[in-house]
């Protein structure tokens, strides 16, 4: 691990907390993964715990390979799993990775749970290890999260036409979308004051 460009590391804000993700998270985040909501336009489905145990064993073998670093999103107020997020497709030697894999609870959405955990990735992204780029891709059909990246200053880049083979048998057309070094300082302050207003709103 000690050579590795991204390592794990706890990631700290005012809604949320990124933990790396570990399995003492399973239980937590077993009470709040199930509603399909969140897993529509994913490769994992899972609709139990076994599930869930599989989905979180691939995510841990791949940091343990060193191609993802997953977290678990902890709700600040209740300390709870409220969700995950990763960095994923990491390139070292072009100081590129995506954000991606991120789900968080329906109870929590539109909360500023998304909003700060993208926030807490590209700061440490840009801030800690210097990135280039990072990229996001979604589902193009997914009509909650285009808007939200671009709403955070991602720029659409393009979509990549039968992407992937879903669960479903459906093709996947994938939009991405990026945020780069020259931008970070721009959209730091946008989502600084997109978090602030929320949590200014709080009761």
């Amino acid at each position: 691990m000690h050579d590795r460009w991204v390592r794990p590391v706890t990631l700290a804000g005012s809604i949320v907390r990124l933990e790396p993700l570990a399995e003492a998270h399973l239980d937590g985040l077993a009470e709040v993964a199930f509603d399909p909501s969140i897993w529509r336009w994913t490769l994992a489905r899972p609709t139990d715990v076994e599930g869930l145990r599989a989905w979180m064993d691939a995510a841990l073998a791949n940091a343990a390979a060193g191609s993802e670093m997953p977290f678990a999103t902890v709700d600040v107020a209740s300390g709870r799993p409220i969700g995950s997020t990763r960095f994923m497709s990491i390139v070292p030697e072009h100081r590129r990775l995506e954000v991606g894999w991120t789900w968080v609870a329906p109870a929590w959405q539109r909360r500023g749970a998304n909003q700060e955990a993208k926030y807490l990735q590209l700061r440490h992204a840009f801030e800690d290890l210097g990135a280039n780029r990072v990229e996001f891709k979604t589902d193009s059909r997914n009509e909650k999260a285009n808007p939200a990246l671009l709403a955070i200053g991602a720029t659409f880049e393009g979509t990549f036409r039968n992407h992937m083979v879903m669960p479903d048998g459906l093709l996947r057309h994938s939009n991405y979308y990026s945020v780069i070094a020259e931008e970070w300082p721009d959209r730091r302050a946008r989502l600084e004051a997109r978090i602030a207003a929320i949590l200014e709103g709080r009761p």
